[in-house]
């Protein structure tokens, strides 16, 4: 099995790259924002609670992803592309404007990072339900290994790259920074063309480079929420509802179990990880310490296609036990390059399991419920992360940062347990059997 760069799909494929360079480019701008909005926080305030509120207010909006499902499935997935990308370009330029008129403050950092982050629900849906519709279902594997080679990766340069631009230019800058590579984005996304779903009429017509489908993803979303209801009104809460229902009747509802209790544990790390990193070295530690984590994603994802013909739910408790060890490991060592290493070795495990699982869901889920489905796990798999960060936030402030980041390694070490004690985790099976799978939830 070759890696994703030298797989022929993304060369064959020009929907795909251009949906992989958009994503490349637009995360970009996320990683330099992520880190000065969370150094900024804490340099204005030098208090972890400050920075684990910002955590919830950024993540707090990723649990709403469930209600943004049902427009995904019916609005013109290029649009929503375009369009969160141009209106995330001019709100990021709030933060600059209010610092040359001498009114920044938290206060005004923490209203536009929430606002930010609710577009971006739009985006991640909108990105895993267009995958399927332009890539054929044997590279579903190499394409999703290489998006997360591109938020990965680019996540691994910028995060160290932000972390010294913050110490020389100062984090408003890097705000600038990010509205550009919105801007880019958006360009970028202009040009992709989004093929109706497979469920989809033959009457209908595609998304084109020159204009909009011709109700094709409104039209799809509608008639799948009458059939998933069995005739009902293809109303927005009937497509909620299918989404939803789809989700309690496969397992992939015991499987969200895991990364309720390991996002929640991760929380309060990215909301204590400022003060973490101030107490070995300052911002550039803090980028160091992020690119570590990235960059230890971005080498799960590259190597991700090589284990895919393993068992999925034995391979998931083997690699999650290995996360968890390293993951502690690096929080106790004394060095700041011993724990920079262990972190991204801690990371290469999870990053190989989000490719796989990623591609289970979409081998599960019908295309056109897929905007629903997905925006379902998003929420359900996220709602406990801002809860740990505020909560990481204040025990970070009451303890120790150190005992926080630690507790990212237990959440880790908790996924491996859980799958491990249920029979129907532990027993998955290689990802080219999922159809069968589907077929027996089913029944």
């Amino acid at each position: 099995m070759q890696i994703p760069f030298r797989d022929s799909v993304l060369v064959r494929n020009p929907n795909l790259r251009r949906l992989v360079f958009g994503r490349l480019v637009t995360n970009a701008g996320d990683s330099v924002y992520a880190i000065a909005a969370m150094w900024l926080v804490y340099d204005l305030t030098g208090s972890s609670a400050y920075t684990g509120l910002a955590g919830l207010l950024t993540m707090g909006p990723q649990a709403l992803q469930v209600f943004v499902g049902p427009l995904v499935d019916r609005w013109p997935l290029r649009r929503i592309l375009v369009g969160t990308q141009v209106v995330q370009a001019v709100l990021v330029l709030v933060i600059p404007a209010a610092f040359l008129l001498d009114a920044l403050s938290v206060w005004v950092v923490l209203t536009v990072m929430p606002v930010v982050s609710l577009l971006n629900q739009f985006v991640y849906p909108a990105q895993n339900a267009a995958l399927p519709r332009i890539v054929e279902q044997e590279d579903l594997v190499s394409a999703n290994s290489l998006l997360s080679l591109a938020y990965q990766g680019v996540d691994m340069a910028f995060n160290a790259l932000a972390g010294v631009l913050v110490a020389v230019v100062g984090a408003v800058t890097l705000y600038l920074v990010d509205s550009v590579t919105f801007v880019v984005a958006a360009i970028l996304f202009l040009g992709l063309r989004v093929p109706a779903s497979r469920g989809a009429s033959s009457s209908e017509t595609e998304e084109s480079e020159g204009g909009d489908s011709v109700g094709s993803d409104s039209e799809t979303g509608e008639r799948t929420a009458a059939v998933a209801d069995g005739g009902a009104d293809s109303s927005y809460l009937a497509d909620l509802r299918a989404g939803l229902s789809f989700v309690r009747g496969t397992i992939l509802l015991p499987l969200l179990v895991t990364s309720v209790v390991a996002n929640g544990t991760l929380g309060g790390v990215w909301a204590t990880m400022p003060a973490f990193a101030d107490a070995r070295g300052g911002p550039e530690t803090y980028g160091v310490l992020m690119a570590a984590i990235a960059g230890g994603m971005l080498v799960g994802a590259l190597v991700a296609s090589r284990f895919e013909d393993y068992p999925l739910g034995r391979l998931t408790v083997t690699l999650y036990a290995l996360s968890g060890s390293l993951w502690l490991a690096a929080v106790w060592s004394s060095s700041l390059p011993s724990t920079a290493a262990l972190l991204a070795l801690a990371l290469v495990p999870v990053g190989i399991s989000n490719v796989i699982v990623v591609t289970m869901f979409q081998t599960l889920v019908p295309d056109d419920l897929l905007g629903r489905v997905m925006a379902a796990i998003g929420s359900i798999s996220t709602v406990a992360m801002p809860l740990g960060s505020a909560a990481g936030g204040v025990v970070a402030d009451a303890t120790s940062a150190t005992y926080v980041v630690a507790g990212g390694g237990l959440g880790l070490l908790f996924v491996a347990v859980y799958i491990a004690a249920i029979p129907s985790l532990r027993r998955l099976p290689r990802t080219e059997e999922l159809e069968t799978l589907q077929r027996a939830s089913a029944e």
